[in-house]
């Protein structure tokens, strides 16, 4: 295989701050490796030219400025004005540990796909509930963690870190619209033209997910919306498994209504639930705190979860809502 130039594809809005730390992490990377980053300004009111400015003599960079789109569209539009033969997709709130480039370039070298992903986590540096959510989002106990969990054939990337091939990139037309939930939509759909995907584990990225308690519930309240479109969308991918947060969610409350009547053995299997989840928390970040915030963390995430996925399923499958007529906001515009 011929040596891949590499395009690092950053959408951004109104956060120069993290670019500022991303391309610092940048500087730090080993190895000499032919790669460029392309930024791309979605619509931001608060620019990271002065940031970028910084990185000028260090990095090979393009900027780009355009009107506000999504960050889908904005990586298909970096996309369409990089240099390079294979891109790697990267959301502006990640750090690259030193050796990332060293990892993808061999993994790719010893079994190319012209998709790939890598899994997320927690830097040192985090504040407690990043390290909580982060431990949230990835561990296997919850539904959070790698899709697929382990090294296999079409696996599905999420775009804070992600490979694509510009073959595959032009032969998709890329993400589309829909956000969030744009990543395992391209996926699949890439899936289905045949070409092959894997996961990375090597390959992960320090992700930071600026997250407050109720960002985070937004934010996997809107994954919950997004997924009854995707199986309406790709029908093969659906899975009784996507029920479990609602399921989850719907069985504590029944544990506390039977309070009223003495009966203990439902709350009692939750209750064991949150210690193993509490234990895990603990042994892996060291920290009671963490452990403590993990499991608000897994309650957040399966209520916000859960019911945003009820709520779609229920317009989507069973009252048959155009998706985009009843949920607007997951959608954008596409920009030339």
């Amino acid at each position: 295989m011929k040596p891949l130039h590499f395009s690092f594809i950053i959408p951004v809005f109104n956060r120069p701050h993290e670019i500022h730390e991303l391309l610092e992490s940048f500087t730090k990377l080993k190895g000499d490796f032919d790669y460029s980053i392309c930024i791309i300004e979605d619509g931001s009111t608060v620019p990271s030219d002065k940031v970028i400015e910084q990185f000028d003599q260090q990095l090979k960079i393009s900027y780009h400025v355009k009107e506000n789109s999504g960050p889908g569209d904005s990586r298909n539009y970096g996309m369409a004005r990089a240099k390079g033969d294979y891109f790697i997709i990267l959301d502006s709130d990640v750090l690259l540990p030193e050796d990332y480039l060293q990892v993808v370039t061999k993994r790719l070298s010893d079994n190319y796909t012209d998709c790939y992903g890598g899994p997320d986590a927690a830097h040192a540096s985090f504040s407690k509930l990043q390290k909580a959510i982060n431990f949230v989002m990835t561990s296997f106990i919850t539904t959070g963690g790698i899709r697929g969990g382990k090294d296999s054939e079409n696996f599905q990337p999420r775009s804070f870190n992600m490979g694509l091939s510009k073959e595959a990139f032009q032969a998709s037309g890329g993400f589309g619209t829909i956000h969030p939930g744009e990543d395992p939509d391209l996926s699949l759909r890439l899936a289905s033209m045949g070409y092959k995907s894997q996961l990375i584990k090597e390959a992960y990225v320090y992700h930071k997910r600026r997250i407050s308690w109720s960002k985070f519930y937004q934010q996997v309240y809107k994954f919950g919306l997004v997924r009854p479109i995707l199986n309406r969308w790709h029908p093969k991918s659906e899975r009784l498994i996507f029920w479990l947060p609602t399921l989850f969610s719907m069985g504590f409350v029944v544990s506390i209504l039977m309070l009223a009547f003495n009966v203990m053995w439902l709350l009692y299997i939750y209750l064991i639930y949150m210690t193993v989840a509490f234990i895990m928390a603990l042994l892996s970040s060291k920290n009671v705190v963490i452990g403590v915030l993990s499991v608000i963390a897994i309650f957040v995430q399966f209520f916000g979860y859960g019911y945003g996925f009820f709520k779609s399923t229920l317009a989507i499958k069973f009252l048959k809502v155009n998706p985009e007529k009843r949920f607007p906001k997951l959608f954008f515009k596409h920009v030339q």
